[in-house]
């Protein structure tokens, strides 16, 4: 989230960029949270069991994908898919991480963990607003955007190969 924070510029992207009104505005706000829905929905039905690294990362990969898509489209229409997959990529990642945190910490420092891990996320969401909004002051709404959308991949990359445990990780801890 650190660098995928194009949701903050939503506001400027609907009209500068999309040329749509407050009812456009609204659902383009709305489609992250539609596409995490979906997704949470689904994973209620068929959670993921099997090679949860992959899955995380991929999450994390996809919310990438699609932040470069939202960036460089000019369509209402893709916006609004490309900010839905966003969410759904995102609702992945979430998934796999809190259940690492809660099912591979040992018992005695789980709450600690959990708190640090609380933290980083609320965190990364304002410094991630940050930063968008920063970068687009300096670059235009669209570089900011897809400048974040090409870090958050070369980071998922990058971790990817720096943890390669967690990215090759199976199936989360029996308990």
């Amino acid at each position: 989230m650190l660098f995928g924070g194009a949701t903050a510029l939503l506001p400027a992207f609907a009209t500068d960029v999309l040329h749509t009104g407050p009812t456009g505005y609204g659902w383009l706000r709305a489609a992250p949270g539609i596409g995490a829905a979906l997704m949470g929905a689904w994973l209620t039905l068929r959670p993921i069991s099997r090679s949860v690294g992959r899955a995380m990362f991929g999450g994390v990969f996809v919310f990438g994908l699609a932040t470069v898509v939202f960036a460089l489209s000019r369509s209402y229409l893709l916006s609004v898919a490309a900010l839905a997959v966003l969410g759904a990529a995102d609702m992945v990642s979430v998934f796999v991480r809190h259940l690492l945190v809660q099912l591979e910490t040992p018992d005695a420092m789980r709450g600690r963990v959990g708190a640090v891990n609380s933290m980083f996320i609320g965190a990364s969401n304002e410094l991630g607003e940050f930063e968008s909004g920063l970068t687009a002051a300096w670059w235009g709404l669209a570089p900011a955007v897809l400048v974040g959308g090409l870090a958050t991949l070369a980071v998922a990359w990058a971790w990817t190969r720096w943890f390669p445990e967690l990215a090759g990780m199976d199936r989360f801890r029996e308990t």
